[in-house]
């Protein structure tokens, strides 16, 4: 799973099935891309984490929709943050083994700043 823009007005993640090869190319402000193709090995994982994430979530909702305890809805809403920031650290760890090593191998630094940003975003 992509998790990184290209530059451009398309900023949707670019995505491929669990282990599969894909490829994308990354912009440079002097004009041109450098084509990187690489996998990922833990789409499968993030893919059933965010599921589910999500019914988790969902369980919340029905919770505060039939009144129950401000108390149990707060500690179910941070297992939901965990479940998120563990799924964030393991698309962080197949993004640093897989996008950033293809990259430094091509010598293109531009993901490893993408990489910072998204950091700073992520723990804030």
């Amino acid at each position: 799973m992509e998790m990184h823009s290209t530059g451009g007005a398309d900023t949707a993640p670019k995505r491929s099935e669990a282990g599969a090869p894909h490829s994308h190319d990354h912009g440079h402000p002097h004009g041109h891309t450098h084509p990187h193709t690489h996998s990922h090995t833990q789409t499968k994982a993030v893919l059933n984490r965010l599921s589910r994430a999500i019914g988790h979530l969902e369980s919340v909702r029905r919770m505060v929709e039939s009144g129950q305890d401000c108390s149990d809805v707060l500690i179910q809403l941070a297992a939901v943050r965990s479940a998120l920031t563990s799924t964030g650290k393991l698309i962080l760890q197949d993004h640093l083994e897989h996008c950033i090593v293809d990259a430094v191998e091509h010598g293109d630094p531009e993901p490893v700043q993408q990489l910072r940003r998204a950091i700073d975003q992520f723990i804030k």
